[in-house]
């Protein structure tokens, strides 16, 4: 629970200033894809896990997790995929890529290069959520929590921003 810092207003000559009390307590971690598909509606799919420091309880998502979102997303869409993946260091793992050579049959995957947040859709999408959620001073996890699925739940509705998230990469989607 670090406060994420970010712009506001306030009157001016007068900063405003939002103590927080206690230590990190946990934090938020969300792992999500957009989905287009041409002549049909554009997707957010995500998901979300809380880790509040307990033993033996993961920190964030493990190479399962992703390909669960994968397969999750096979069954919401229908169909075959093509998977634009970033490198992750979870994402290069052996275990996943034995799962998508296993289903090579519908599923086809590219790596973007190394670093290239500007041809990835999702980081707008992320950059949207901190966004909002970071003038947020949150007395507990549960309620930095609650505003993420607000918001990511909001987003699913607002198709313009979704395909925003493609137009400011620069891509295209086929029509």
């Amino acid at each position: 629970m670090t406060p994420p810092r970010a712009r506001t207003w306030g009157r001016q000559g007068s900063t405003p200033v939002v103590r927080v009390r206690g230590r990190g307590s946990g934090r938020v971690s969300m792992a999500g894809m957009t989905c287009y598909k041409p002549g049909e509606r554009s997707r957010l799919i995500y998901a979300i896990r809380e880790y509040r420091g307990r033993k033996d309880e993961p920190k964030g998502f493990g190479w399962k997790d992703y390909r669960d979102l994968v397969l999750r997303a096979r069954t919401q869409l229908g169909g075959p995929i093509v998977l634009v993946w970033d490198n992750l260091r979870l994402h290069l793992v052996a275990p996943l890529r034995e799962f998508f050579e296993a289903n090579a049959d519908w599923l086809t995957v590219f790596q973007l290069p190394t670093y290239a947040p500007d041809l990835n859709p999702q980081e707008g999408i992320w950059s949207l959520v901190k966004r909002d959620v970071g003038n947020l001073a949150a007395a507990d996890l549960g309620q930095i929590t609650r505003a993420v699925k607000r918001k990511l739940k909001m987003l699913q509705y607002r198709l313009d921003v979704i395909n925003g998230c493609l137009a400011g990469t620069g891509l295209t989607q086929l029509a």
